[in-house]
């Protein structure tokens, strides 16, 4: 197993959140983790992402044990998180802001420890990078502001491959797309899955997880209550896990 988190806890003073949640997700393969809202499946995915640091449990990556302080810990070890907010800024161009933070520098010894953007180099990978992911865009000069939201959603995922990541997490990555842009997206998802990524996609939109998901993990009210291989579920089994039709005990459909 490429990613495991055993046994999460998070309390926020006398609430929690978490209770013992284990959660899963192999190498080439879309695993979605599913809930409605408040199940605490931002609290789970920012446990494993380092944003916040779980009260109890472990975490895995390739069967060694995982301590995240920190975001930047994470991304070291492999699992890259695409937030909602896309986190791209829009007066930069495509280019610029697959290299934010990891820009390439022609650096000139008598400046120092100055140097100048290497945008010819960062061009070319940047041009390289989508290509790979199978993406069009119209130029890699183009700023991020002026593409269509599933352009953005794109982008934003190309810039975590540059670190190149073994787990990537998608936070509702076709929220407020339009046909043509959530079927871009999927086609992508679909692409990072077949280059043996350990995808996670956390979504509402049960048409996109039965598009693009093997397996399913439903969390309630902070507990694990059902795994699906999507494959011998309808969305009328999600749905009741989700809502708790189906009562407190966890499911299990493999």
């Amino acid at each position: 197993m490429l990613l495991e988190a055993k046994g999460i806890s998070k309390r926020f003073g006398p609430v929690a959140v978490l209770h013992q949640v284990d959660f899963e997700a192999p190498e080439a393969h879309v695993t979605a983790l599913l809930g409605d809202n408040g199940a605490g499946k931002s609290t789970l995915i920012k446990c494993i992402a380092g944003v916040l640091i779980p009260d109890d449990g472990e975490i895995y990556l390739d069967t060694e044990r995982c301590h995240f302080r920190t975001p930047h810990d994470a991304t070291q070890a492999g699992i890259a998180t695409v937030y909602q907010d896309l986190a791209l800024c829009d007066n930069l161009d495509v280019a610029a802001n697959l290299f934010l933070g990891r820009e390439s520098v022609i650096r000139n010894p008598a400046a120092g420890a100055f140097g100048t953007l290497d945008d010819k180099t960062m061009e070319v990978a940047a041009r390289g990078a989508l290509s790979e992911l199978r993406v069009e865009m119209p130029s890699v000069r183009v700023p991020v502001e002026f593409l269509s939201g599933g352009q953005r959603q794109a982008v934003a995922i190309a810039k975590t491959l540059v670190g190149s990541p073994r787990v990537v997490i998608l936070d509702e990555p076709t929220a407020a797309l339009g046909v043509a842009q959530t079927r871009q997206v999927l086609d992508l998802i679909r692409h990072l899955r077949a280059r043996g990524h350990a995808v996670v996609l956390i979504t509402h939109n049960l048409a996109d997880v039965f598009d693009v998901a093997d397996t399913a993990i439903v969390l309630r009210l902070g507990r694990r209550v059902a795994t699906f291989n999507i494959a011998d579920v309808t969305p009328n089994d999600i749905v009741a896990a989700i809502t708790g039709a189906r009562g407190s005990s966890e499911v299990s459909q493999r």
